[in-house]
């Protein structure tokens, strides 16, 4: 499984784009991969930063590119 640093220079790379890492966990979660919670999370239950629908394709092509989703 790639990591966060890997998925943000991949979508970088590929898009020009920035994306944050609350967007990558936001994004597996989706696609049911059960991120583990960020310790500086106010809220297990709340997202108070969803993924942006811009931002969603770009990191789901950096998972297929890694193989973490089919």
């Amino acid at each position: 499984m790639a990591t966060y640093a890997e998925i943000l220079a991949y979508v970088r790379e590929t898009s020009g784009r920035s994306v944050k890492t609350c967007w990558i966990a936001h994004v597996k979660e989706l696609n049911g991969l059960h991120p583990s919670v960020a310790p500086n999370r106010i809220s297990s239950k709340v997202r108070q930063n969803p993924c942006e629908p811009w931002a969603r394709p770009l990191i789901e092509e950096a998972m297929r590119h890694f193989g973490m989703i089919g």
